[in-house]
C-alpha cells in the first residue's frame, strides 16, 4: 500500500508540474500583432535603387549555426537537439559570415538566426553578422519561447527569427504574421511564422522595391504551408497592382514545379510540399536553381555522399516581371555550415 501511495504521489506531482508548465507557457506565449513596425538598425550605406542598375539578393537559411554537416536533428529522424559545444556554433557562424561577405550582395535574406537560444549556446548571431557586414538590419521574430519542453533533453529557451541586411535605403520594415496551423497546447511552444517586409524607394519614380524575407511552415500536415503560401500570394499581388517591384525570397519548405532533380529516397522521411506555377498571381514567376540542392534531410550527419542523402530544392524566389532576372544560382557550400545552401539572385529593375 505504501508503494502504491508513493507512486500516486509521484504521478500527482508530475501532473501538477506539467500543468503548471503549460499554464506558464500559455500566459507568456508570444502573440505578435498581425502587422508590426520594425526598427531598421542603420549603418553607413544607404544606397538608392535605380531603374537599369543590377541588384544582387542572397537568401540563406543559416540553421541557427547549429546544423552543419556533422549534425543531425531529432525532427528529421536524427537524435541531436543541439551541437556538442559552443565552439561548433561559433565556427559555423564565422564560416557563414565569411561567405556572406564574399558574395557582397545588396540584400541578404537570412532565416533561422538565433538571438538568445539554448540550442545555440545563447550566441547572438544577428549582432555578429551586422558588425561583420556593416549593413542596415531588420529583425522579425518567428520563434520566441521561454522554454520549449520537447524532446528530451528539451530545446529550452528559443529566441530566433528572420533577419534582413541591406545597404539600400529602407524606409519601412514590417513583420506580417502568417497563419499558425497549431492549436493549444502545442501552439504555445511552437513557431509563429511571419514575413519580414522591407520597402525601398526606386529613384526617379513613385514606385517601391518591396523585399520579402520568408520561412514557411516545415513540420505540419501541409495545410499550414498552403495557408501561409496563399497569404503570401495575396500580399505580392496587391503590391504588383500598386505598380511596385517585388522580390520574395527564402525557405519555402516546398519544392518548385520543375525542380524534380533529386529523387525521394524514402517516403517515410520528411518531405516538402509542392509549389505550382498555376498558383502564382499574374506577373510573377518562381526563380530557382534546380541544378544543385538547397537543403538536405537531417536524419544523419552529412558525409558528402549525395547519392545516399535526401536532398531538396526548397529555397528560392518569387519575382515580379518588371524585374529582369540576370542570374539565379545556388552557392554550393556542400552543407558545411548549415543544412541549407545559399541562393543568389541577380535582377535589374526595368
Amino acid at each position: 500500500m505504501k508503494i502504491i501511495k508513493a507512486l500516486l504521489l509521484v504521478v500527482l506531482i508530475l501532473v501538477l508540474a506539467a500543468g503548471g508548465l503549460v499554464g506558464y507557457l500559455t500566459l507568456t506565449e508570444y502573440r505578435p500583432d498581425d502587422i508590426e513596425q520594425l526598427e531598421v538598425t542603420q549603418a553607413a550605406r544607404s544606397d538608392n535603387v535605380r531603374v537599369g542598375e543590377r541588384l544582387d539578393v542572397l537568401t540563406f537559411n543559416t540553421g541557427y549555426c547549429g546544423l552543419g554537416r556533422d549534425q543531425d536533428f531529432f525532427m528529421d529522424g536524427g537524435s541531436m537537439v543541439r551541437p556538442e559545444n559552443k565552439e561548433i556554433v561559433q565556427e559555423n557562424m564565422n564560416g557563414i559570415l565569411s561567405e556572406l561577405a564574399r558574395q557582397n550582395a545588396d540584400v541578404y535574406l537570412l532565416q533561422e538566426v538565433d538571438f538568445d537560444s539554448y540550442r545555440s549556446y545563447y550566441v547572438n548571431q544577428a549582432d555578429t553578422y551586422r558588425h561583420g557586414l556593416s549593413l542596415n538590419m531588420a529583425v522579425a521574430y518567428n520563434y520566441k519561447c521561454d522554454f520549449v519542453p520537447f524532446p528530451w533533453p528539451p530545446l529550452g529557451k528559443v529566441e530566433s527569427g528572420l533577419v534582413s541586411f541591406t545597404g539600400l535605403n529602407v524606409t519601412q520594415a514590417t513583420r506580417e504574421s502568417l497563419p499558425v496551423p497549431f492549436t493549444w497546447p502545442m501552439r504555445v511552444a511552437n513557431l509563429k511564422r511571419c514575413l519580414l517586409v522591407e520597402r525601398v524607394p526606386v529613384e526617379g519614380t513613385d514606385k517601391e522595391l518591396v523585399i520579402i524575407n520568408l520561412h514557411l511552415e516545415a513540420y505540419d500536415d501541409g495545410e499550414g504551408k498552403r495557408a501561409q503560401t496563399e497569404q503570401l500570394m495575396q500580399i505580392i499581388a496587391a503590391e504588383y497592382r500598386n505598380g511596385n517591384y517585388v522580390i520574395a525570397g527564402g525557405d519555402f519548405n516546398q519544392t518548385f514545379e520543375g525542380a524534380d532533380t533529386f529523387p525521394v529516397l524514402d517516403e517515410s522521411t520528411w518531405q516538402p510540399g509542392k509549389l505550382y506555377n498555376s498558383e502564382l498571381p499574374a506577373g510573377f514567376s518562381y526563380v530557382f536553381d534546380a541544378s544543385k540542392p538547397t537543403c538536405r534531410l537531417l536524419d544523419k550527419p552529412y558525409d558528402g555522399d549525395r547519392e545516399n542523402a535526401q536532398l531538396y530544392v526548397i529555397d528560392g524566389f518569387i519575382v515580379s516581371d518588371n524585374l529582369k532576372v540576370n542570374l539565379i544560382q545556388t552557392v554550393d557550400l556542400n552543407f558545411q555550415y548549415s543544412d541549407h545552401n545559399p541562393v543568389l539572385l541577380q535582377v535589374t529593375p526595368q
